[in-house]
Protein backbone atom coordinates (compact mmCIF):
# COMPACT_ATOMS: atom_id res chain seq x y z
CA UNK A 1 0.00 0.00 0.00
CA UNK A 2 1.13 3.58 -0.44
CA UNK A 3 1.99 6.32 1.86
CA UNK A 4 0.52 9.43 1.95
CA UNK A 5 2.57 12.14 0.25
CA UNK A 6 3.08 15.82 0.00
CA UNK A 7 5.03 18.37 -2.53
CA UNK A 8 7.95 20.36 -1.11
CA UNK A 9 5.43 23.67 -0.72
CA UNK A 10 2.72 21.41 0.46
CA UNK A 11 0.58 22.85 -2.27
CA UNK A 12 -0.26 19.26 -3.33
CA UNK A 13 -0.85 15.67 -1.72
CA UNK A 14 -1.90 12.48 -3.11
CA UNK A 15 -2.83 8.91 -1.35
CA UNK A 16 -1.36 6.54 -4.09
CA UNK A 17 -3.08 3.38 -4.00
CA UNK A 18 0.70 1.60 -4.27
CA UNK A 19 4.40 2.73 -4.80
CA UNK A 20 6.67 1.57 -6.84
CA UNK A 21 10.77 1.71 -6.70
CA UNK A 22 11.86 -0.02 -9.86
CA UNK A 23 15.89 -0.23 -9.52
CA UNK A 24 16.03 -1.67 -12.85
CA UNK A 25 14.54 -1.14 -16.81
CA UNK A 26 12.77 -4.10 -16.92
CA UNK A 27 11.15 -3.74 -13.76
CA UNK A 28 10.05 -0.31 -14.71
CA UNK A 29 8.63 -1.35 -17.79
CA UNK A 30 6.71 -4.08 -15.47
CA UNK A 31 5.35 -1.48 -13.21
CA UNK A 32 4.10 0.81 -16.05
CA UNK A 33 2.19 -1.73 -17.86
CA UNK A 34 0.70 -3.59 -14.77
CA UNK A 35 -0.66 -0.47 -13.48
CA UNK A 36 -4.21 0.70 -14.39
CA UNK A 37 -3.30 4.40 -13.65
CA UNK A 38 0.37 5.76 -13.25
CA UNK A 39 2.96 8.80 -12.36
CA UNK A 40 6.41 9.74 -11.97
CA UNK A 41 6.87 11.59 -8.75
CA UNK A 42 10.21 13.00 -8.98
CA UNK A 43 11.11 15.08 -6.21
CA UNK A 44 7.87 16.61 -5.20
CA UNK A 45 9.35 20.06 -6.09
CA UNK A 46 6.55 21.26 -8.34
CA UNK A 47 4.25 23.48 -6.82
CA UNK A 48 1.08 21.87 -8.97
CA UNK A 49 -0.91 18.60 -8.85
CA UNK A 50 1.34 17.66 -11.85
CA UNK A 51 3.22 14.53 -9.78
CA UNK A 52 -0.44 13.47 -7.74
CA UNK A 53 -0.48 9.91 -8.60
CA UNK A 54 -4.19 8.69 -8.28
CA UNK A 55 -3.53 5.26 -8.88
CA UNK A 56 0.70 3.79 -8.58
CA UNK A 57 2.99 6.28 -7.75
CA UNK A 58 6.55 5.72 -9.51
CA UNK A 59 9.27 6.72 -6.82
CA UNK A 60 12.74 6.37 -9.35
CA UNK A 61 15.01 6.44 -6.12
CA UNK A 62 16.46 3.21 -7.04
CA UNK A 63 16.90 4.04 -10.77
CA UNK A 64 19.93 6.72 -10.61
CA UNK A 65 23.18 7.49 -11.71
CA UNK A 66 25.24 8.31 -15.07
CA UNK A 67 24.97 4.93 -17.55
CA UNK A 68 27.54 6.03 -20.40
CA UNK A 69 29.83 8.78 -21.24
CA UNK A 70 31.21 9.96 -24.73
CA UNK A 71 32.76 12.73 -24.78
CA UNK A 72 30.44 15.48 -23.63
CA UNK A 73 27.39 13.02 -23.76
CA UNK A 74 26.35 12.12 -20.90
CA UNK A 75 23.46 9.15 -20.37
CA UNK A 76 21.59 9.61 -16.75
CA UNK A 77 18.98 7.68 -15.40
CA UNK A 78 15.60 9.17 -15.11
CA UNK A 79 15.63 9.48 -11.13
CA UNK A 80 19.05 11.49 -10.53
CA UNK A 81 18.92 14.39 -9.18
CA UNK A 82 20.64 17.44 -10.49
CA UNK A 83 22.44 17.60 -7.16
CA UNK A 84 23.64 14.18 -7.88
CA UNK A 85 23.72 14.64 -11.71
CA UNK A 86 26.46 17.94 -10.62
CA UNK A 87 28.12 15.68 -8.63
CA UNK A 88 28.64 13.32 -11.00
CA UNK A 89 29.67 15.71 -14.08
CA UNK A 90 32.08 17.37 -11.68
CA UNK A 91 33.91 14.27 -10.92
CA UNK A 92 33.93 13.76 -15.22
CA UNK A 93 35.47 17.07 -16.10
CA UNK A 94 31.72 18.28 -17.65
CA UNK A 95 29.00 20.15 -16.21
CA UNK A 96 25.63 21.52 -17.95
CA UNK A 97 26.22 24.88 -19.36
CA UNK A 98 23.06 26.71 -17.21
CA UNK A 99 20.90 25.69 -14.18
CA UNK A 100 18.43 27.15 -12.24
CA UNK A 101 19.16 27.91 -8.67
CA UNK A 102 17.55 24.71 -7.01
CA UNK A 103 19.11 20.91 -7.41
CA UNK A 104 16.37 18.96 -5.48
CA UNK A 105 14.81 17.94 -8.79
CA UNK A 106 15.37 15.00 -10.70
CA UNK A 107 16.59 15.49 -14.34
CA UNK A 108 13.38 14.10 -15.59
CA UNK A 109 11.06 16.18 -13.97
CA UNK A 110 13.05 19.05 -14.35
CA UNK A 111 13.14 18.53 -17.71
CA UNK A 112 9.29 17.46 -18.61
CA UNK A 113 8.01 20.67 -16.89
CA UNK A 114 10.32 23.19 -18.33
CA UNK A 115 12.80 24.37 -16.17
CA UNK A 116 14.78 26.70 -17.01
CA UNK A 117 18.44 29.28 -15.75
CA UNK A 118 18.62 32.60 -17.03
CA UNK A 119 20.98 33.44 -20.36
CA UNK A 120 19.95 35.28 -23.46
CA UNK A 121 21.67 32.80 -25.30
CA UNK A 122 20.77 29.96 -23.76
CA UNK A 123 17.60 27.40 -23.84
CA UNK A 124 16.10 25.83 -20.93
CA UNK A 125 17.25 22.30 -19.41
CA UNK A 126 15.42 20.40 -22.14
CA UNK A 127 17.45 21.84 -24.75
CA UNK A 128 20.89 19.91 -23.91
CA UNK A 129 19.04 16.68 -24.26
CA UNK A 130 19.76 14.61 -27.53
CA UNK A 131 18.17 10.91 -26.69
CA UNK A 132 15.40 10.07 -24.20
CA UNK A 133 14.14 6.13 -23.36
CA UNK A 134 10.99 6.26 -22.28
CA UNK A 135 8.61 3.61 -21.36
CA UNK A 136 5.38 3.46 -22.75
CA UNK A 137 1.56 2.70 -21.45
CA UNK A 138 2.23 -0.98 -22.21
CA UNK A 139 5.33 -1.51 -20.76
CA UNK A 140 6.97 -0.99 -24.21
CA UNK A 141 10.27 0.70 -24.11
CA UNK A 142 11.26 2.67 -26.60
CA UNK A 143 14.00 5.63 -27.79
CA UNK A 144 13.87 9.09 -29.27
CA UNK A 145 15.93 11.54 -30.70
CA UNK A 146 16.43 13.90 -33.74
CA UNK A 147 16.52 11.32 -36.23
CA UNK A 148 14.38 8.20 -34.30
CA UNK A 149 10.85 9.20 -33.69
CA UNK A 150 11.19 13.04 -33.84
CA UNK A 151 7.43 13.89 -33.44
CA UNK A 152 8.34 12.00 -29.97
CA UNK A 153 11.48 13.62 -28.92
CA UNK A 154 10.21 17.23 -30.10
CA UNK A 155 7.06 16.80 -27.62
CA UNK A 156 8.66 14.48 -24.98
CA UNK A 157 11.87 16.59 -24.11
CA UNK A 158 8.87 19.17 -22.10
CA UNK A 159 6.23 16.16 -21.85
CA UNK A 160 4.95 16.53 -18.45
CA UNK A 161 4.99 12.86 -17.98
CA UNK A 162 1.76 12.73 -20.17
CA UNK A 163 3.50 10.68 -23.22
CA UNK A 164 5.46 8.04 -21.11
CA UNK A 165 7.77 7.61 -18.33
CA UNK A 166 11.34 8.69 -19.33
CA UNK A 167 13.71 5.96 -18.35
CA UNK A 168 17.27 7.87 -19.35
CA UNK A 169 18.28 10.70 -20.87
CA UNK A 170 21.29 11.87 -23.06
CA UNK A 171 22.33 15.20 -22.16
CA UNK A 172 25.12 17.11 -24.45
CA UNK A 173 27.21 18.39 -21.83
CA UNK A 174 30.00 20.96 -21.59
CA UNK A 175 33.73 20.99 -20.15
CA UNK A 176 33.49 22.30 -16.18
CA UNK A 177 34.16 26.03 -15.97
CA UNK A 178 34.48 28.63 -13.84
CA UNK A 179 32.26 31.05 -13.09
CA UNK A 180 32.89 35.23 -12.46
CA UNK A 181 29.41 36.07 -9.95
CA UNK A 182 28.50 39.14 -8.77
CA UNK A 183 25.66 40.28 -6.85
CA UNK A 184 24.83 43.84 -6.43
CA UNK A 185 22.02 46.11 -5.54
CA UNK A 186 20.36 48.38 -7.63
CA UNK A 187 17.03 50.34 -8.58
CA UNK A 188 13.94 48.77 -10.66
CA UNK A 189 14.08 51.50 -13.12
CA UNK A 190 17.46 51.90 -13.82
CA UNK A 191 17.88 48.24 -14.00
CA UNK A 192 15.32 47.64 -16.70
CA UNK A 193 17.04 50.32 -18.49
CA UNK A 194 19.23 48.81 -19.12
CA UNK A 195 18.63 45.01 -18.92
CA UNK A 196 18.61 44.88 -22.75
CA UNK A 197 22.43 45.67 -22.72
CA UNK A 198 23.23 43.38 -19.86
CA UNK A 199 21.36 40.42 -21.43
CA UNK A 200 23.76 40.77 -24.10
CA UNK A 201 27.23 41.16 -22.81
CA UNK A 202 26.66 39.24 -19.54
CA UNK A 203 26.44 35.07 -19.69
CA UNK A 204 23.83 35.06 -17.37
CA UNK A 205 21.43 37.91 -15.40
CA UNK A 206 19.08 37.63 -13.39
CA UNK A 207 17.31 40.24 -10.81
CA UNK A 208 15.29 39.71 -8.03
CA UNK A 209 13.29 42.46 -6.97
CA UNK A 210 11.77 43.32 -3.59
CA UNK A 211 7.94 44.56 -4.49
CA UNK A 212 7.04 47.42 -2.42
CA UNK A 213 10.23 49.00 -3.18
CA UNK A 214 12.31 50.14 -6.33
CA UNK A 215 15.25 48.18 -4.84
CA UNK A 216 16.64 44.73 -6.70
CA UNK A 217 19.46 42.28 -6.51
CA UNK A 218 21.04 42.11 -9.40
CA UNK A 219 22.56 38.99 -10.26
CA UNK A 220 25.54 38.59 -13.21
CA UNK A 221 27.23 35.59 -13.75
CA UNK A 222 30.15 34.82 -16.29
CA UNK A 223 32.74 32.92 -17.95
CA UNK A 224 36.31 33.46 -16.88
CA UNK A 225 39.38 31.36 -17.62
CA UNK A 226 40.65 31.84 -13.91
CA UNK A 227 40.64 29.44 -10.70
CA UNK A 228 37.83 29.12 -8.74
CA UNK A 229 37.99 31.97 -6.00
CA UNK A 230 35.01 30.65 -3.82
CA UNK A 231 33.62 32.17 -0.59
CA UNK A 232 35.24 30.92 2.50
CA UNK A 233 33.31 28.12 4.37
CA UNK A 234 32.60 31.08 7.25
CA UNK A 235 31.32 33.72 4.47
CA UNK A 236 29.43 31.19 2.54
CA UNK A 237 27.69 30.06 6.09
CA UNK A 238 27.05 33.26 6.82
CA UNK A 239 25.50 34.92 3.40
CA UNK A 240 23.78 31.69 3.07
CA UNK A 241 22.73 29.78 6.00
CA UNK A 242 22.45 33.07 8.47
CA UNK A 243 21.51 35.87 6.16
CA UNK A 244 19.52 33.78 3.07
CA UNK A 245 17.45 31.42 4.95
CA UNK A 246 17.83 31.66 8.80
CA UNK A 247 17.37 35.40 9.04
CA UNK A 248 14.90 35.73 5.76
CA UNK A 249 12.84 32.88 7.56
CA UNK A 250 12.85 34.39 10.85
CA UNK A 251 11.61 37.46 8.56
CA UNK A 252 8.58 35.95 6.88
CA UNK A 253 7.85 34.45 9.87
CA UNK A 254 7.05 37.78 11.63
CA UNK A 255 5.65 38.44 8.54
CA UNK A 256 3.18 35.58 8.53
CA UNK A 257 2.63 36.34 12.30
CA UNK A 258 2.06 40.07 12.06
CA UNK A 259 0.48 40.76 8.45
CA UNK A 260 0.74 44.63 9.00
CA UNK A 261 4.40 44.32 9.12
CA UNK A 262 4.96 42.53 5.57
CA UNK A 263 5.72 45.82 3.68
CA UNK A 264 7.63 47.61 5.93
CA UNK A 265 9.95 44.00 5.80
CA UNK A 266 9.59 43.42 2.50
CA UNK A 267 11.30 47.84 2.04
CA UNK A 268 14.07 46.58 4.87
CA UNK A 269 14.98 43.62 3.23
CA UNK A 270 15.49 45.41 -0.17
CA UNK A 271 17.92 47.91 1.96
CA UNK A 272 19.95 45.33 3.17
CA UNK A 273 21.49 44.22 0.33
CA UNK A 274 25.76 44.38 -0.34
CA UNK A 275 27.64 43.22 -2.99
CA UNK A 276 29.27 39.99 -3.54
CA UNK A 277 31.84 38.65 -5.68
CA UNK A 278 33.69 35.60 -5.73
CA UNK A 279 34.15 32.83 -8.73
CA UNK A 280 33.57 29.07 -8.35
CA UNK A 281 33.08 26.11 -10.48
CA UNK A 282 29.40 26.42 -12.29
CA UNK A 283 27.22 24.93 -9.96
CA UNK A 284 28.47 26.40 -6.85
CA UNK A 285 27.18 29.69 -8.55
CA UNK A 286 23.72 28.39 -10.41
CA UNK A 287 22.77 26.93 -7.45
CA UNK A 288 21.87 28.05 -4.28
CA UNK A 289 20.22 26.55 -0.46
CA UNK A 290 16.57 27.19 -0.56
CA UNK A 291 14.87 26.24 2.83
CA UNK A 292 12.40 28.81 3.44
CA UNK A 293 9.58 27.55 1.64
CA UNK A 294 7.30 29.50 -0.64
CA UNK A 295 4.67 29.35 -3.16
CA UNK A 296 5.80 29.99 -6.42
CA UNK A 297 3.95 30.98 -9.67
CA UNK A 298 5.80 31.86 -12.85
CA UNK A 299 5.31 33.06 -16.98
CA UNK A 300 7.32 32.92 -19.78
CA UNK A 301 6.36 36.22 -21.55
CA UNK A 302 7.92 37.74 -25.10
CA UNK A 303 10.84 39.06 -24.28
CA UNK A 304 9.40 42.43 -25.62
CA UNK A 305 6.64 42.66 -22.69
CA UNK A 306 8.68 42.48 -20.04
CA UNK A 307 8.69 46.20 -19.03
CA UNK A 308 5.39 46.21 -19.95
CA UNK A 309 4.18 43.24 -17.60
CA UNK A 310 6.85 44.47 -14.81
CA UNK A 311 4.77 48.20 -14.81
CA UNK A 312 1.34 46.61 -14.60
CA UNK A 313 2.51 44.28 -11.52
CA UNK A 314 3.82 47.35 -9.62
CA UNK A 315 0.53 48.75 -10.10
CA UNK A 316 -1.21 45.14 -9.15
CA UNK A 317 1.09 45.26 -5.54
CA UNK A 318 0.40 48.30 -4.45
CA UNK A 319 -3.32 48.02 -4.62
CA UNK A 320 -3.30 44.36 -2.80
CA UNK A 321 -4.89 44.13 0.96
CA UNK A 322 -2.07 42.05 1.67
CA UNK A 323 2.08 42.50 1.61
CA UNK A 324 4.36 40.15 -0.32
CA UNK A 325 7.19 39.46 1.82
CA UNK A 326 9.05 37.29 -1.25
CA UNK A 327 10.90 39.27 -4.25
CA UNK A 328 9.80 39.06 -7.65
CA UNK A 329 12.31 36.82 -9.76
CA UNK A 330 13.30 38.45 -13.30
CA UNK A 331 15.41 35.66 -15.84
CA UNK A 332 15.75 35.09 -19.97
CA UNK A 333 16.45 32.36 -22.26
CA UNK A 334 16.41 31.82 -25.76
CA UNK A 335 13.57 30.34 -27.64
CA UNK A 336 13.26 26.35 -28.78
CA UNK A 337 11.85 24.14 -30.92
CA UNK A 338 10.29 22.01 -28.09
CA UNK A 339 6.52 21.83 -28.45
CA UNK A 340 5.32 22.38 -24.96
CA UNK A 341 8.59 24.56 -23.80
CA UNK A 342 7.55 27.87 -22.53
CA UNK A 343 10.31 29.39 -24.75
CA UNK A 344 8.61 27.32 -28.18
CA UNK A 345 9.51 30.17 -30.88
CA UNK A 346 10.34 32.96 -29.30
CA UNK A 347 13.21 34.58 -27.07
CA UNK A 348 11.41 34.78 -23.59
CA UNK A 349 11.40 36.85 -20.35
CA UNK A 350 10.99 34.96 -17.00
CA UNK A 351 8.71 36.44 -14.10
CA UNK A 352 8.09 34.36 -10.96
CA UNK A 353 6.18 35.87 -7.79
CA UNK A 354 6.20 34.25 -4.21
CA UNK A 355 4.42 34.16 -1.26
CA UNK A 356 5.95 32.53 1.79
CA UNK A 357 4.11 29.54 3.15
CA UNK A 358 0.64 30.23 4.84
CA UNK A 359 0.69 33.81 3.46
CA UNK A 360 -2.09 34.82 0.98
CA UNK A 361 -1.31 34.95 -2.27
CA UNK A 362 -4.28 34.15 -4.24
CA UNK A 363 -5.01 37.90 -5.17
CA UNK A 364 -1.51 38.70 -6.18
CA UNK A 365 -1.17 35.60 -8.22
CA UNK A 366 -4.61 36.26 -9.51
CA UNK A 367 -3.66 40.11 -10.14
CA UNK A 368 -0.24 38.20 -11.59
CA UNK A 369 -1.52 35.60 -14.05
CA UNK A 370 -4.00 38.12 -15.94
CA UNK A 371 -1.25 40.56 -16.43
CA UNK A 372 0.86 37.88 -18.21
CA UNK A 373 -2.39 36.38 -20.13
CA UNK A 374 -2.87 39.69 -21.94
CA UNK A 375 0.55 39.78 -23.28
CA UNK A 376 0.56 35.76 -24.34
CA UNK A 377 1.86 34.56 -21.19
CA UNK A 378 2.55 31.04 -21.03
CA UNK A 379 2.76 29.45 -17.44
CA UNK A 380 5.41 27.02 -16.30
CA UNK A 381 4.24 24.01 -16.06
CA UNK A 382 5.66 23.24 -12.62
CA UNK A 383 3.85 26.36 -11.21
CA UNK A 384 1.17 27.62 -9.70
CA UNK A 385 -2.04 29.30 -12.30
CA UNK A 386 -5.44 28.17 -13.49
CA UNK A 387 -5.04 27.91 -16.92
CA UNK A 388 -6.84 25.24 -18.85
CA UNK A 389 -6.25 23.36 -22.27
CA UNK A 390 -8.27 25.64 -24.27
CA UNK A 391 -6.45 28.58 -23.42
CA UNK A 392 -3.21 27.45 -23.50
CA UNK A 393 -4.04 26.16 -27.31
CA UNK A 394 -3.43 29.49 -28.69
CA UNK A 395 -0.08 29.88 -27.19
CA UNK A 396 0.84 26.94 -28.04
CA UNK A 397 1.21 26.50 -32.11
CA UNK A 398 1.94 23.28 -31.87
CA UNK A 399 -0.37 21.73 -28.96
CA UNK A 400 -2.90 20.02 -30.99
CA UNK A 401 -0.08 17.97 -32.10
CA UNK A 402 1.16 17.03 -28.94
CA UNK A 403 -2.89 16.14 -27.57
CA UNK A 404 -2.50 13.37 -30.98
CA UNK A 405 0.60 12.53 -30.06
CA UNK A 406 -0.88 12.07 -26.10
CA UNK A 407 -4.08 10.56 -27.43
CA UNK A 408 -2.02 7.58 -30.16
CA UNK A 409 0.64 6.73 -26.92
CA UNK A 410 -1.89 6.53 -24.27
CA UNK A 411 -5.50 5.94 -25.36
CA UNK A 412 -6.39 4.92 -21.99
CA UNK A 413 -5.24 7.90 -20.04
CA UNK A 414 -2.90 5.83 -18.37
CA UNK A 415 -0.56 8.91 -16.96
CA UNK A 416 -2.82 11.04 -16.42
CA UNK A 417 -4.18 12.84 -13.46
CA UNK A 418 -6.38 15.66 -12.91
CA UNK A 419 -3.83 18.57 -13.90
CA UNK A 420 -3.06 16.94 -16.94
CA UNK A 421 -6.50 16.67 -17.99
CA UNK A 422 -7.09 20.54 -17.17
CA UNK A 423 -3.81 21.87 -18.93
CA UNK A 424 -3.92 19.15 -21.74
CA UNK A 425 -7.87 18.24 -21.93
CA UNK A 426 -9.09 14.74 -22.06
CA UNK A 427 -6.23 12.24 -22.76
CA UNK A 428 -8.31 10.19 -24.59
CA UNK A 429 -9.67 13.28 -26.98
CA UNK A 430 -7.94 13.52 -30.30
CA UNK A 431 -8.69 16.36 -33.01
CA UNK A 432 -11.41 17.74 -30.65
CA UNK A 433 -11.81 21.14 -29.76
CA UNK A 434 -9.64 21.62 -25.82
CA UNK A 435 -12.87 23.64 -24.89
CA UNK A 436 -15.23 20.96 -25.03
CA UNK A 437 -12.51 18.22 -23.36
CA UNK A 438 -10.92 20.14 -20.61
Amino acid sequence: MGTPWTNWARTATANPHRVEHPASADELSTAVASASRVRPRGSGHSFTDIAVAPGTALDLDRWTGVTDVSGTLVTVRAGTTLRQLNALLDVLGLALPNLGDIDAQTIAGATATGTHGTGAEFGGLATRITALDLVLANGEQVRCSATERPDLFAAARVGLGALGVISTITLRCVPAFVLHARETPGRLDAVLEEFDHLTAVEDHVEFHWFPHSDDVIVKRDNRVDEPPAPLSALRRFYEYELVENGAFGLVCRVAKTFPATTRGLNRLCGKLISERVYRDVSHRVFVTPRRVRFVESEYAVPRGELHAVLAELRRAVAKLDHGVIVPVEVRVARGDDIWLSTAHGRDSAYIAVHQYLGMPYRRYFDAFEKIAVAVGGRPHWGKVHTRRAADLAPVYPRFADFRRLRAELDPGGKFTNDYLDRVLGNASATGVDPETTS
